[in-house]
């Protein structure tokens, strides 16, 4: 196991932003020396979400999101919340009346501002930043916002009244819209459409979060800086809240490979590299960086979108050794 020689990345990039990692239940004992000497921020994986904290009316289920706060706290991490509305993850039965039927507007509302009351309460003091309302965009196409049962039942309006109910709940925390592909030009637009409309309306909103589910090839680096100065534009926080660097391309469906080839640790170094010395240019306006994971011994990218298949996205090995990307990060800063 790693004797931690290295320095660590929360020193390396104190200047410029918090250094976080998605944990879980598991992760947090496997992965507890790694996570305390080289992350200054966490955020729960799967475990405050909608699904998670309140699968049914009537019954709340803190008990593994608590265990996430308490290591938080044993360790003095900051910690970030994920999340508050979601299309997945979220109980059939905040959709339903109690009859089965279809639930109206109000009582939808009603539920999540109760909701939001109960589980942003109860981690005032834990969680300084929520992901509020995470990928309500659509991909695709000229809609601004996807299908889903928020949309369906409450009308546009859900977006702005989640961070309203959150403002309320814990007027401190700074509160985010978070998504994927949100380098993509198309999205990107549609993402900004949206941001400044709950602006322009007085919705308090105070950041983005940028999901950053990259890998060696996509996306183009010049995106990315046009991605963040588009959002700064906005006079937001941006914060990249889910960054992995798989070593596939979304569609590459190789499965042959048992261990990582030298030659992708390279190009992953690299990537990582110059991802880094830009995000850098512009930590007046990025406040933190949390990689969704730690080290490649645990990663959702294992058996996604190819079942059978083991990807190495972090800066860390399975055993939680430093990875060539450290070796460059670290001396770039160091």
């Amino acid at each position: 196991m790693n004797s931690f020689t290295e320095p660590a990345l929360k020193a390396v990039f104190a200047e410029d932003f918090k250094i976080g990692a998605a944990v879980n239940p598991r992760t947090i004992i496997t992965q507890e020396s790694l996570l305390a000497y080289h992350f200054n921020s966490i955020t729960a994986e799967n475990e405050m979400k909608f699904e998670s904290l309140h699968p049914e009316e009537d019954v709340y289920r803190f008990g593994q999101a608590d265990e996430l706060a308490a290591f938080a706290r044993k360790h003095s991490l900051a910690m970030r919340g994920h999340t508050l509305v979601w299309h997945n993850q979220t109980g059939s039965w905040l959709f339903e009346e109690k009859s089965g039927r279809p639930a109206g507007k109000e009582l939808l509302l009603a539920r999540l501002k109760s909701h939001i009351d109960t589980v942003v309460g109860r981690y005032k003091e834990d969680i300084y930043a929520w992901d509020v309302v995470n990928e309500a965009i659509a991909d695709e196409g000229s809609e601004l916002l996807r299908p889903s049962k928020w949309l369906e039942t409450a009308g546009p309006d859900f977006i702005a009244k989640a961070f309203e109910f959150a403002h309320e709940a814990d007027p401190n925390a700074l509160l985010f819209y978070n998504d994927y592909n949100e380098s993509n030009p198309h999205k990107r637009d549609k993402i900004y459409t949206l941001l400044k409309s709950l602006l322009d309306q007085g919705v308090p909103v105070h950041g983005v979060g940028l999901q950053a589910h990259w890998n060696l090839y996509d996306p183009a680096l010049d995106d990315v800086r046009a991605a963040i100065e588009k959002y700064a534009s906005l006079g937001l926080q941006l914060q990249l809240t889910e960054l992995d660097m798989s070593l596939f391309r979304f569609d590459d469906r190789r499965t042959d490979l048992k261990s990582p080839p030298a030659d992708l640790l390279e190009l992953q170094a690299e990537r990582y590299e110059v991802l880094f010395r830009l995000l850098k240019e512009y930590r007046e306006v990025i406040s933190s960086v949390t990689f969704w994971g730690a080290a490649d011994d645990y990663t959702w990218l294992d058996d996604f979108p190819v079942r059978g298949r083991k990807n190495w996205p972090f800066l860390f090995d399975e055993q939680h050794a430093p990875k060539p990307a450290f070796a460059r990060l670290a001396g770039r800063n160091g």
